[in-house]
């Protein structure tokens, strides 16, 4: 079923009136399991790629009450699905501490016909799944084919996200994990014991966690860089997801210097990639180190991994076409088995 076809079947239940088709999270987590959002990942990348969506790079404010808290608008259009429309989120990274999730709003999904509003999806779950999603369709293009020995630096819901893509992509023999809270680590590695297909290691340090690792995520609410290229083996690859703003750096400039550089949306990632921006600042690289957007290795026009000793980076910021391929898809779950709730709008 397309948006097409969804304003033509409301518009014939009431003339003039629009069905808004409301998916809240418990929805968006029934209908979105990670292996279906990696495949939708490969759409938006894909479309993101090929120049056939419309993105503007996110428009961010901070917000009065300081702490890295901000507030950003994401709209975007593509063409397959024709579809538009945006996210709004409050970025608050202290939430997780406090139970909460760190990204709080709501994606608004419009049909192409006669441009009406079509649902409104909960825009914390989408991107918490589809974050972790989109690295886990990067490391099955850039992670050596053996890679399984997986590192996560962050103990929130990205790092629970993150360990569940990670195990759909590559086979993993070792898991370790670091948050600065010890405590919070080992109740994490308690809490997701089942979605580990091994131990989860907790480690006191990021140096004990990342030795000889091949796969690290880092997705941690770090306004300083936590992990040096001293630190990571030859051949790994890493998901840097954490940071989401110019200002902020997870890792090093040396690590970013020294490896090769992949990215979701290379506008973006020139405004607003911090770890890379640093890089730039301290003139170790210049915007050609940007190597190129996952969606051009998936569809072949650049090579990704060239060799088993490289050093990979995937740099995550998150793409409204990300978000409305989810909400798309959504809805015609939804729809198709008749669950969440419809408003006349």
């Amino acid at each position: 079923m397309s948006c097409h076809a969804t304003a033509d079947s409301v518009r014939e239940e009431k003339q003039g009136n629009m069905a808004l088709q409301i998916i809240d999270r418990d929805l968006v987590r029934k209908l979105l399991p990670m292996e279906t959002c990696i495949r939708l990942m490969e759409t938006a990348m894909l479309q993101t790629a090929s120049g056939t969506t419309c993105q503007p790079p996110r428009w961010i404010i901070d917000l009065p009450a300081g702490e890295g808290k901000c507030f950003g608008l994401m709209p975007g259009a593509m063409a397959d699905p024709e579809i538009f429309g945006a996210k709004l989120t409050a970025v608050y990274p202290q939430n997780g501490a406090r139970g909460f999730q760190s990204h709080q709003g709501t994606i608004v999904l419009f049909e192409a016909e006669i441009g009406a509003p079509v649902a409104v999806v909960h825009g914390g779950e989408v991107t918490a799944i589809r974050t972790a999603a989109a690295s886990g369709l990067a490391t099955r293009l850039l992670a050596n084919a053996e890679a399984g020995d997986l590192a996560i630096l962050g103990c929130g819901e990205q790092a629970r996200e993150h360990l569940v893509a990670m195990s759909c992509v590559r086979e993993l023999h070792r898991v370790r994990l670091w948050g600065r809270d010890v405590e919070r680590a080992h109740a994490f590695a308690l809490a997701n014991a089942s979605r580990s297909p091994v131990p989860i290691e907790v480690c006191t340090s990021v140096e004990q966690a990342v030795r000889d690792a091949d796969l690290i995520c880092t997705v941690s609410a770090a306004a300083e860089p936590i992990l040096e290229s001293v630190h990571v083996a030859d051949g790994a690859h890493l998901n840097v997801v954490g940071s989401s703003v110019a200002q902020a750096a997870e890792i090093g400039a040396e690590l970013v210097r020294r490896a090769r550089f992949f990215v979701d949306y290379r506008p973006s990632a020139l405004l607003q990639a911090g770890e890379f921006l640093a890089a730039k600042a301290a003139g170790l690289v210049d915007d050609s180190h940007i190597l190129a957007e996952v969606g051009e290795v998936l569809g072949g026009s650049h090579p990704g991994r060239q060799s088993d000793e490289e050093v990979t980076i995937y740099k995550s910021l998150g793409i409204s076409s990300e978000d409305l391929v989810c909400a798309h898809y959504l809805l015609q779950a939804a729809q198709a088995g008749n669950l969440g709730s419809r408003i006349d709008f």
